[in-house]
């Protein structure tokens, strides 16, 4: 019983989970904001990548910022921010 819980803990601490919006200090962002406002309050990402259609073709993008213990990702499609991700380190 032990082992499980300490394995279902693991699971937990480990996991990523999805937002709508995400606090930068005082400042906050939120799904359908502009890329601009993002990179207004929380500056370059550390981590930039582009996302691909099936044919190749660009949809959108990825910026990855640390923030603490968290790396948050921001899937960025036409100008806008469509997903916000948060994943435990």
């Amino acid at each position: 019983m032990l082992r499980r819980l300490l394995l279902l803990a693991l699971l937990v601490s480990t996991s990523a989970y999805a937002a709508d919006t995400y606090r930068f200090g005082t400042r906050l962002v939120e799904v359908g904001d502009s890329a601009s406002k993002l990179a207004e309050i929380a500056g370059p990402p550390g981590y930039k990548e582009p996302i691909e259609t099936a044919q190749g073709g660009h949809e959108g993008e990825r910026w990855q910022y640390t923030d603490g213990p968290y790396t948050i990702t921001f899937v960025i499609k036409q100008g806008r921010i469509a997903a916000i991700e948060q994943q435990h380190n």
